[in-house]
């Protein structure tokens, strides 16, 4: 059974930071992405950012220059560091697993952390 499990959510004003971690039993560096979501209420599941298997990171535009994603290969643990936080980027934040299996693929999704930033 493979597992995601993501930390770090909680409240922090406008202007502050988070950092989000997503714990995997399965080795995220093998993976093709790894992934950070994020789903608002009354919203759809959102990228925020990604990492490829090779290292190269992808940004949504709301996120670039504000959020870093990374991954720590000693700990098999995803990272993402939220800057500047805004109180539009409240949200339950989901961690996720992209596998190739050619032909096919695997989807793994964590459990979701909130994240809440208001003053």
């Amino acid at each position: 059974q493979v597992q995601l499990v993501e930390s770090g959510g909680g409240l922090v004003q406008p202007g502050g930071s988070l950092t989000l971690s997503c714990e995997g039993s399965l080795d995220i560096f093998n993976m093709y992405a790894m992934s950070w979501y994020r789903q608002a209420p009354g919203k759809e599941r959102e990228v925020v950012a990604r990492i490829l298997r090779g290292g190269g990171t992808q940004y949504e535009d709301f996120a670039k220059g504000r959020f870093t994603i990374s991954r720590d290969r000693a700990k098999n643990t995803l990272y993402l560091q939220m800057n500047s936080l805004k109180p539009e980027d409240t949200a339950v934040y989901y961690c996720n697993a992209f596998e190739s299996t050619m032909p096919g693929y695997n989807d793994y999704w964590g459990q979701g952390t909130q994240v809440t930033v208001s003053s």
